[in-house]
């Protein structure tokens, strides 16, 4: 029982980090239909930058709280603009040329800016300064660090607030009115063109402030951190179906309780030959399973909700 307490309170952590993600690649491909696979680099940006800031705040003795929160609002300026970046250079040349062609471009992109972190930050890992208080809390016979309720709770935070965003205000009923037809909504005066960059710039705050919580919950940071996050995102995505917002949300938590309970049991019964390791290869085995019996996911495309 109290494996099984301690791998649920792992999985919403972590699946609190995958749904922000998610979230980034289902708003891009409610609205363009293009699989953005250079977002989990977005989220190693985020990371280093933050990291950065961080080093550069600490000496100048400001308090933890005020260098966190410095440091977290640089990177989400940072990736807004380099998201729109990717979206003007990268994609919007590409708009309505063959899908295969901004495909091919987003790996190209994810590669570049894995490289480029390598040249900037090295290829070794880097300590992520632990900033809040990191007391433990026993519910059970599990634990849980203030940490790990901070990360759930902000995900929370974030989410709503996305919904509210996207059913409740201007820029929302735009996005989901190019979602729906952009000719129609160019027609009706919606500018598909700043639509689009604002969705952008909105998943990569969102991936920014993904990779900080991956950095404070586990400690690193690496320029090659975003890449398997990023495919991991991307299963839970078409998890939950991909271009709906609660599927997201849905396929996120539901990957990160399926990887936490699947690599803790298997570590368990078989007297730890397997279990850790194996997690990433549970996430596949996962997306394969979905795609082949139920490719439009668990809550499938909602198209009226697909920004």
């Amino acid at each position: 029982m109290d494996i099984l307490l301690q791998q649920i309170i792992n999985g919403l952590v972590q699946g609190s980090v995958y749904a922000l993600v998610a979230l980034g690649y289902t708003m891009v491909y409610g609205i363009l239909g293009l699989i953005n696979f250079a977002h989990g680099e977005v989220v190693m940006v985020g990371a280093m930058i933050a990291l950065a800031a961080i080093q550069v705040l600490l000496a100048a003795a400001l308090s933890p709280l005020l260098v966190l929160l410095l440091s977290v609002l640089l990177a989400v300026a940072v990736c807004m603009a380099l998201g729109y970046s990717i979206e003007r250079i990268a994609y919007r040349p590409l708009r309505h040329a063959p899908r295969l062609a901004p495909l091919i471009t987003a790996i190209g992109v994810s590669f570049v800016l894995q490289n480029l972190a390598m040249i900037i930050w090295g290829r070794e890992y880097h300590s992520f300064p632990q900033l809040l208080p990191n007391a433990s809390h026993h519910i059970g016979g599990a634990i849980i660090t203030e940490v790990q309720i901070t990360i759930v709770l902000i995900a929370i935070l974030v989410m709503t607030g996305l919904m509210l965003l996207v059913h409740r205000t201007r820029l929302g009923r735009a996005m989901r009115a190019v979602a729906e037809n952009q000719t129609s909504a160019s027609l009706m005066g919606v500018n598909i063109n700043k639509v689009i960059s604002t969705t952008f710039m909105l998943g990569s705050a969102l991936a920014a402030i993904a990779g900080i919580m991956v950095s404070a919950n586990y400690g690193v940071v690496h320029y090659y951190m975003g890449f398997m996050l990023g495919l991991k995102a991307f299963t839970a995505a078409v998890l939950g179906g991909i271009g709906n917002l609660r599927g997201a949300m849905l396929g996120g938590v539901l990957l990160g309780l399926i990887e936490s309970l699947g690599a803790g049991y298997m570590g368990a019964l078989t007297g730890g030959i397997l279990g850790s390791h194996y997690q990433d290869a549970l996430a596949f085995v996962v997306l394969i399973a979905v795609l082949v019996f139920r490719p439009s996911g668990l809550l499938g495309e909602r198209v009226s909700e697909r920004a």
